[in-house]
């Protein structure tokens, strides 16, 4: 039996008092910087919870924390990777990094003692940190990763926001004058560009800047003559900062200053542009927490589709910012899974807020969290057998179209040969999809039985969570089912990475994408094959591809260094796929698998032919092992 301290527990909640956190937030940053109606409204939100030493608050890698917390009494671990990192104290905040970026949790937090905190919901806590204080003390947090984690990667939402470079974020070529253009041309060149600032060419590589707020508080309220020279109402020097400068660094330098622009200058001395706070606050705006709240606050299918048009541009940005494809991957589901939630909500109030129980399954790469712009969506429904056939499976039928189709409106393609919740043969009973289940299950060798299996063993629950739960727990008995595991093997083995004589890359000879490489089919469809049969051999069924790689290492199904080989494979073959894709979005294509190889650099060649070299060699020893055929 597992250690029972190593399991989130369900912490002791209770309203506050509201003049005592009051109080007690007023002392502490950014809290004390807040108004007092502010602060309680955000005091009366909140709620306490109560976790005794040695419980899991969250885990690493666990669902985007949806709340934000602030330790009252007692201290709590930040752990990763089972080194303690940080210890946070009285006063001290949590989760807001995963709450903000959208992303799994970067580390665990555990109650070090027995520990009080106040939780408040994310949608006080986005406008709390929205704020300066609020936006100074998470871009602190962000720059101040530990010490102790050198070498470790710090959070994503760091790398969406204070750790991208300052010259990434230039929108534009700056406007600029002379000293003596008058006020009123320097603001009608400014209105032109639609920017808020003009740059001042002083002479000697000197620089002045006259902004939107100078021409407000130094000329109209100071009665200043448009006429006169911008010289008399512009700031000078001013302040300037180099293109490879943190933004989060910046930030916190323009809030202590109390500026809103600064022109970014190379080292030769070159005016590249000028960026304000507000393009270094819009990093955040554009992470997937405010995405999502866009989602959420949407009234209509057309309102969705508006606020989904950013999630694309989002994904350009988090490539831009160097974050990690897995991370990536990541934050694009969970806008997915948004996006879905939404659809159905609206779909559901619609048909007048009756429906019967029911869950949504994503399927797929969707399940896996490993979804990109180019990926199928695919989906199912399940619902618990309350009335009869005949009445629900039409209702719910209609609205998995109604949702299948928003999500298509949405930018989301709908694969031709793929399952999706529109066709009323995947929207069935809680009992009949068990029975089904079982079916493939006893029987694997009937007809598509082993496929079907490999589709819906990747299902994860975007809605209605408690159905959703109960018919992947059927998928448990899996693992000990010797001949469907054979079966599953050999279908991880049906695909052959797209290696060829002499170390060559193996392309299409004819058709639309002659000359291409299917990065999906060739490089990544082995490896999740492969990582499904050896995961669910281990004891896993639901999981995302390097989860079961890491069970099949642990559980002996898979040598260390094969799961190893697959991880690093996988690794490097979604990154380039991601961008691929976001290359491909860029020039406004619609987003597929499809490479040339003579577009790849020669290194990036050699390391895509080694790895499909590897994957292949991998199969092979699995072949061998269980004396199965690679064709």
């Amino acid at each position: 039996m597992s250690d029972p301290s190593s399991r989130p527990e369900q912490p002791l909640r209770s309203v506050p008092v509201l003049a005592d956190i009051v109080d007690f937030l007023g002392a502490h940053a950014p809290f004390d910087a807040v108004d007092r109606s502010d602060l309680e409204r955000v005091a009366a939100s909140a709620e306490v919870e109560f976790h005794l030493a040695g419980t899991v608050i969250f885990s690493q890698g666990a669902e985007p924390v949806e709340h934000l917390r602030v330790v009252r009494s007692g201290a709590i671990e930040i752990v990763l990777d089972e080194r303690v990192l940080d210890r946070l104290e009285s006063g001290e905040l949590l989760g807001h990094a995963s709450m903000l970026s959208g992303l799994p949790t970067g580390f665990t937090a555990r109650a070090a003692e027995d520990t009080l905190c106040y939780r408040i919901p994310a949608d006080v806590a986005r406008e709390l940190l929205a704020q300066p204080a609020g936006i100074r003390y998470v871009a602190r947090s962000l720059l101040e990763w530990p010490a102790e984690a050198a070498g470790t990667a710090p959070p994503a939402a760091a790398l969406t926001s204070a750790h991208r470079p300052v010259g990434s974020l230039i929108r534009g070529g700056p406007v600029v004058c002379d000293p003596d253009t008058t006020i009123r041309d320097a603001a009608r060149m400014m209105t032109d560009a639609g920017e808020t600032s003009v740059v001042v060419r002083i002479g000697d590589g000197t620089l002045g800047i006259l902004t939107d707020r100078d021409l407000r508080t130094r000329v109209l309220a100071a009665g200043v003559s448009s006429d006169a020279p911008v010289s008399v109402a512009m700031t000078a020097p001013a302040y300037t900062t180099g293109p490879d400068r943190l933004a989060g660094e910046l930030l916190l330098e323009m809030l202590d200053r109390g500026l809103r622009h600064y022109p970014v200058v190379s080292a030769t001395g070159e005016l590249l542009g000028v960026v304000s706070d507000s393009d270094l606050v819009a990093v955040e705006t554009r992470s997937s927490f405010y995405l999502r709240q866009a989602i959420g606050h949407a009234q209509s299918v057309e309102e969705l589709v508006a606020a989904a048009a950013e999630l694309r541009p989002t994904v350009i940005a988090l490539h831009d910012a160097r974050v990690d494809s897995a991370n990536i991957t990541s934050i694009y589901t969970v806008v997915l899974d948004a996006m879905t939630r939404r659809l159905l909500e609206l779909a559901v109030a619609r048909r007048g807020g009756n429906a019967p129980p029911f869950a949504w399954l994503a399927l797929g790469s969707q399940a896996r969290r490993e979804a990109t712009p180019g990926s199928d969506s695919d989906s199912a429904i399940v619902w618990f057998e309350d009335g009869e056939d005949t009445e629900i499976r039409p209702y719910l039928a209609s609205i998995g179209a109604e949702v299948v189709a928003g999500l298509e409106a949405c930018g989301l393609r709908r694969d031709a040969q793929g399952v999706t919740a529109a066709d009323a043969l995947v929207v069935r009973s809680l009992d009949s999809w068990q029975r089904v289940v079982r079916s493939w299950l006893d029987r694997p060798t009937q007809r598509q039985a082993v496929m079907l299996v490999s589709v819906f063993v990747d299902s994860r629950p975007v809605w209605g969570l408690h159905l959703g739960t109960q018919l992947a727990d059927t998928f448990r008995g899996a693992p000990r089912n010797a001949t469907l595991l054979r079966l599953l093997a050999r279908l991880a083995l049906s695909y052959r990475p797209p290696t060829g004589f002499l170390r060559g890359l193996v392309v299409e000879h004819s058709g639309e994408h002659r000359g291409e490489l299917d990065l999906k089919r060739g490089g990544l469809l082995p490896i999740v094959d492969l990582a499904r049969w050896a995961g669910m051999a281990a004891g896993v069924t639901s999981a995302s591809t390097p989860e079961r790689l890491h069970a099949a290492a642990e559980g002996g199904t898979l040598s260390r260094s094969d799961a190893r080989t697959l991880e690093d494979a996988f690794e490097l073959i979604v990154g380039l796929r991601l961008e691929h894709q976001v290359n491909q979005l860029r020039a406004g294509v619609t987003p597929d698998d499809h490479v040339r190889p003579d577009s790849l650099s020669p290194l990036t060649r050699s390391y895509l032919k080694e790895a499909f070299r590897a994957i292949a060699s991998v199969q092979k020893r699995v072949a061998a092992e269980l004396s199965l055929v690679v064709r």
